[in-house]
């Protein structure tokens, strides 16, 4: 007697079939394995909120009161905006440069750190990249704790620095 074939259609059906009522009792019970697992994971500290921070170029904003005696600092408002989250100053380094106070290797313990040449012009050196001569226009990052240091730049330079957080701890290296 021959044996009847069964189709395949017919055979996966049927294996959905089965397949599918232990999949729906199965369902309820991941999705609440699933809760519990979301539920356990720790959950991001709310941000507090920004505020809209607005600077007007002022002549006496300029001041040397930041990280460097031969600089001075215009912030933008941005930490108290942004809460520490940022910060945001245009620099003016006071010419002419003198290597013996300005070239100290050193890195910043932040999270991002951008610079962009307004006026002017820097000659930096940045672990891994050597010596660079940045020009009006010119922007760079600077990976956290990369060493770097500047070796020149003109009596006229400006640059815009952007920082995460606003708060920021530095360490001077010896070369």
């Amino acid at each position: 007697m021959a044996k009847q074939k069964t189709s395949r259609p017919a055979t996966k059906t049927a294996a959905k079939k089965r397949s599918g009522v232990k999949a729906a009792a199965r369902s309820p019970a991941r999705k609440a394995v699933k809760a519990k697992v979301r539920a356990a994971e720790p959950k991001k500290p709310a941000r507090p909120r920004q505020r809209i921070a607005i600077s007007h170029h002022r002549e006496e904003d300029f001041k040397a009161d930041g990280l460097r005696a031969y600089a001075k600092y215009r912030d933008l408002g941005i930490a108290d905006a942004s809460r520490g989250l940022a910060q945001a100053h245009v620099i003016r380094l006071q010419g002419p440069c003198d290597p013996a106070e300005v070239s100290k290797l050193h890195f910043h313990d932040v999270d991002f750190q951008m610079v962009y040449v307004l006026k002017g012009w820097v000659k930096t050196y940045m672990d891994g990249q050597g010596e660079t001569l940045m020009k009006e226009g010119s922007a760079w990052t600077q990976p956290p704790k990369i060493k770097h240091m500047i070796l020149d730049y003109s009596d006229d330079v400006e640059l815009l620095e952007v920082i995460l957080p606003a708060e920021f701890k530095t360490v001077e290296l010896k070369a």
